[in-house]
């Protein structure tokens, strides 16, 4: 079954738990903005966040509750981006509201740092003032907010009575999220199908944790006021109209933008919207059933006396040879007492990296039915006694084009439109891995 979690709904919900101030705050403490929303707060709040979290190199968690007061952080590059509550909030909500400010800088100026607040505090001041009021979160969508929020945070002279009412029309209207007068000489949609794989196998090769972390990105130069309709190999839909046509996938935790129309996905299983103008993350997924393994690593250990460790370490692709995957990066680790490791590679480069006790491999490129293998020697300090050695696991990053390991697949986009023009459809599949595909290591001892 696909849960389904509508931003609006979380959106709305959060006006139960208003926000008592809103603070950034850069690396050093210094407060570059403030906010205060309720008169039970005062501005000396923000130094009990600087000297018990900040100044503090014990805090982890992004919520610290001091006597009645939450403070919600999350660290954007070199600033804390915080939310003061003084009730009982529903945390993932709050953190939502700081999420969405991120987003809304970064569409208006590229960077959340400390230069960049600096440089454009004005402009922050005013669109915190527009998208919170009393603690309350009001529209906050960036299309809206750039149609009458310049730059510059100049209101452009041209704007007249008319324009000012299309403006209150899209900020109360059902899509707030797109202006209705865009205008392209060619319509183009592209898709991309991002998705995360999250591996964790044993050194005999059984996998004991395999699943895929996913999202839609869409980018819609459109015209006018479309509506497209999405269809993916879902299971449900599958089982349903073509059974036995296609291979289906089970998703879990699906989370839409606001734009679905929930109602319909539920009855059909289409994914029918109005999309916003530029890009936008249309959903986020997971699976973790039939998850397919684009690279299988069979690695070989063996400690000899106290003085030596072999390896053996070979790659196996699982797609076809019309595919590839690109910036390969294995990760080797190594006992802690290695003075020195000789490597022999077949394809690309392997160094060993002492700093980090590691030997580090990198292929540009894998061939789909290619089979590459490293062999090394590493040479430890001799000790009288036998050192215990963890054995960390092996970690790969990699990148491979239209490819998924879940399977999913887009079966068909469509656009509809009044003025019935011809639109062009692009979509793009990557999987990828940056620290979350390890295999681990046995090492056998010989005398």
């Amino acid at each position: 079954m696909i849960s389904v979690r509508n931003r609006t709904t979380r959106q709305y919900a959060l006006l139960t738990c208003p926000t008592k101030a809103f603070f950034i705050f850069n690396q050093k403490g210094e407060l570059l903005i403030s906010r205060l929303y309720r008169p039970d707060v005062r501005r000396s709040i923000a130094d009990v966040f600087r000297i018990q979290v900040i100044s503090s190199s014990d805090v982890r968690s992004p919520i610290v509750t001091l006597g009645s007061t939450s403070f919600f952080h999350v660290k954007v590059n070199n600033v804390y981006v915080v939310a003061v509550t003084k009730n009982n909030a529903n945390a993932a909500l709050v953190f939502e509201f700081c999420y969405r400010v991120i987003s809304i800088c970064k569409s208006y100026f590229g960077k959340v740092d400390e230069e960049c607040v600096k440089n454009n505090f004005v402009l922050i001041y005013e669109l915190i003032d527009e998208i919170n009021d009393f603690g309350y979160p009001q529209n906050s969508e960036i299309d809206t907010l750039k149609s009458y929020i310049t730059t510059e945070s100049v209101v452009s002279s041209q704007i007249v009575a008319e324009e000012s009412s299309r403006i209150t029309t899209q900020a109360t209207g059902v899509t707030s999220w797109r202006r209705a007068e865009v205008k392209y000489k060619k319509n183009e949609a592209f898709v991309d199908v991002v998705e995360t794989v999250n591996l964790s196998m044993s050194a005999k090769g059984t996998v004991l944790r395999a699943d895929v972390d996913g999202h839609i990105q869409m980018r819609a130069y459109l015209s006018g006021t479309p509506e497209c309709k999405f269809g993916l190999n879902d299971k449900l839909v599958i089982d349903k109209n073509d059974r036995g046509a296609i291979d289906a996938v089970e998703l879990d935790d699906c989370r839409f933008h606001q734009c679905v129309r929930l109602n319909e996905f539920d009855s059909t299983r289409t994914i029918s919207f109005v999309p916003p103008d530029g890009e936008f993350e249309l959903m986020t997924y997971r699976a973790t059933s039939n998850v397919k393994l684009p690279l299988r690593v069979i690695p070989t250990v063996n400690e000899v006396g106290t003085t030596q460790v072999t390896y053996l370490i070979i790659v196996k692709t699982g797609f076809g040879n019309k595919l590839s995957a690109t910036n390969v990066v294995l990760r080797i680790p190594t006992p802690l007492n290695t003075t020195s490791v000789d490597c022999k590679v077949q394809t690309g480069k392997a160094k060993y990296v002492p700093e980090e006790n590691v030997v580090v491999w990198k292929i540009p490129r894998i061939q789909g039915g290619q089979e590459l293998s490293f062999n090394g020697i590493a040479q430890l300090t001799s000790t009288t006694t036998r050192q215990v050695w963890a054995r960390p696991p092996i970690d790969v990053d990699f990148q491979v084009l239209m490819f998924t390991s879940s399977g999913l697949i887009v079966r068909f986009l469509k656009v509809f439109e009044k003025s019935n023009y011809h639109s062009i459809k692009w979509v793009r599949y990557l999987t990828k891995a940056s620290g979350t595909y390890q295999i681990r290591v046995s090492a056998h001892d010989f005398p």
